[in-house]
């Protein structure tokens, strides 16, 4: 393996030793045999998404806490994967500026809490690779001119040739430092307190490869790589998805396959769809790419009452390498990203998306575009404020709405992800946000554990409901192969604008499921016979175990069926 990272790395690193600093980065031993499915994953694989402090408790540690909340009052939820947002000390930006790869943030707990939080699940975590806080020791030794930070802070000698970068924010591309040699320009992608790292130095390689294994001795073993496609810059280019990033995906899938034989590597691309899945295409980059044109679409479809847009885009699916697939979800700790929606909603449709979600109480982010000019990038919003209807009457359909918007999510091909804030159905987060001003604060919604077991105990809540319903809706896609992430799908509305009916599994497999959801705020009428001419029996509802023998039904506003041929 030694052998193999040196040569796919050596246009980036030429230094003689790169063979042996590699064979120290790599265990002694052979990495743990894979599951004995031999899957990475499979119909009942799914993650929930959570920050660390997401439910607290008076002098407790976070991750204790978290961990006491999910195997008591969440455990009947089968989430298998927990992905827990950035642990790390870190100075700003809710994790994503790093101040100190070793120790994690006080207050959550420590390295052995990490490990508790493992028992009888999968851990994913994140290596925030593009960057640093401006309070890291690299930086610190950047400044007095010390080694190794002095080498591995990305500061350009030439200020020239980055007129074409693509980035998320509109702050400075480059933040002058103070340093022993007087003011010097570093590369901040996404701010002054995030510094870019200088990937072209073998040392960042290394210490990235060795938290990895930290990772890995914790429990972690799916690993999510924040950002990556900023990682390497190239003079007048864009800056983004350049070929020595590609390179060194490969190699960080490599180090992970060393240390986990269950390992999965997830990239985080948040830009046009092609792009997005060209850290698939190859079949040796990443095992997963996040599915960011999903909640655009979903939301829009949802919002105006249409689903045409998502289903051109359905009929599309994209065919992937065996052994990679999609992350699927609806809402993150991000907002609903809006530039892997281009090319796929419209302009007016867009601007009709951006007034509704703002009628309740969202905001838009907007990013600096080349010529200077500001476009939308994001949309802040709690994802179960974006599913209540209009402002007479709010509460009508807002449930119906969000299921069916999560079980959309099971429906397609790849793995499902729920973010927990929306599952406890958290609304607009306005007085965080009016203290921080950070307008992704309005969707990452803080909850005192006592307070949250009071509502859960209310079987009338929202939240209580939506834990009823998650997990038996989980419970049976677990058991139906033709969810498993890789089996085929086909879409059987390509025309329709009041609802996605899709073929899950082979049309011969007894298997074979058929799922229609509505798109509608009133009953819309189906002909069954469109879905298998073939077929001349009955029907069976999977999620209502109701037996349908008519050859026409009607479904309720947003009603959902995952049909099976009796």
């Amino acid at each position: 393996m030694s052998q193999k990272l040196s040569r796919l790395l050596h246009s980036i690193y030429p230094q003689p030793d790169l063979l042996a600093r590699l064979r120290q980065l790599l265990p002694q031993e052979a990495p743990p045999s894979q599951s004995t499915t031999g899957q990475r994953w499979d119909q009942s694989t799914a993650i929930l998404i959570t920050y660390a402090d997401t439910v607290t408790a008076p002098e407790e540690p976070a991750l204790a806490v978290l961990h006491r909340f999910l195997s008591q009052d969440y455990g009947t939820v089968p989430l298998p994967i927990l992905h827990v947002l950035p642990f790390l000390r870190s100075f700003s930006d809710r994790g994503f500026a790093v101040c100190d790869h070793t120790r994690l943030e006080p207050h959550f707990g420590d390295w052995h809490h990490l490990r508790e939080l493992a028992h009888g699940r999968r851990l994913m975590a994140d290596l925030v690779v593009n960057h640093v806080s401006a309070s890291h020791p690299w930086v610190q030794q950047f400044r007095r001119g010390l080694e190794p930070g002095s080498s591995m802070v990305l500061a350009p000698a030439d200020l020239q040739g980055w007129d074409h970068v693509v980035r998320p924010r509109s702050s400075v591309l480059f933040t002058l430092m103070d340093t022993h040699q007087g003011l010097r320009p570093v590369w901040t992608t996404f701010g002054p307190d995030q510094v870019d790292l200088d990937w072209g130095r073998l040392e960042v390689l290394e210490s990235f490869a060795q938290l990895m294994r930290a990772y890995v001795d914790h429990g972690v073993d799916w690993v999510r790589l924040d950002a990556v496609g900023f990682l390497w810059k190239d003079p007048d280019t864009t800056c983004l998805h350049r070929p020595k990033t590609r390179i060194l995906v490969q190699a960080l899938r490599l180090l992970l396959e060393q240390y986990t034989g269950n390992g999965v590597l997830l990239t985080e691309t948040n830009v046009p769809e092609e792009e997005n899945l060209s850290y698939l295409r190859s079949g040796d980059q990443a095992h997963i790419a996040y599915n960011f044109p999903l909640p655009p679409l979903l939301l829009e479809a949802i919002l105006s009452n249409s689903c045409d847009l998502i289903n051109r885009w359905l009929v599309r699916w994209p065919r992937l390498p065996q052994g990679s697939t999609m992350l699927n979800f609806t809402a993150s700790h991000d907002g609903v990203g809006l530039r892997p929606a281009e090319g796929l909603i419209s302009p007016e449709r867009l601007h009709n998306l951006l007034m509704r979600c703002e009628e309740r109480g969202g905001l838009v982010s907007h990013r600096t575009e080349a010529d200077g000019s500001l476009s939308p990038y994001e949309l802040n919003i709690a994802w179960w404020s974006a599913m209540a209807g209009p402002a007479t009457t709010p509460r009508r359909l807002q449930l119906e709405r969000f299921l069916a918007s999560q079980l959309l999510v099971m429906a397609l091909p790849g793995v499902p992800a729920f973010y927990l804030p929306t599952l406890l159905a958290a609304g607009n987060d306005h007085p965080t946000y009016c203290k921080t001003g950070c307008r992704r604060d309005l969707n990452r919604t803080r909850f005192d554990l006592q307070a949250l077991r009071r509502d859960l105990e209310d079987t009338d809540s929202p939240a209580a409901v939506i834990r009823i319903l998650m997990a038996h809706v989980l419970g049976i896609r677990a058991r139906l192969s033709a969810f498993h992430p890789e089996a085929p799908m086909a879409l059987l509305s390509p025309e329709r604008n009041d609802m996605v009916i899709l073929q899950r599994g082979h049309r011969d497999d007894p298997g074979a499921v058929w799922v229609v959801q509505s798109f509608r705020e009133e009953a819309v009428e189906l002909n069954l016979s469109l879905l298998a001419p073939q077929h001349n029996g009955c029907w069976r509802d999977r999620l209502s175990q109701r037996t349908i023998d008519s050859r026409r039904l009607a479904l309720s506003p947003y009603e959902v069926l995952w049909l099976q041929a009796v």
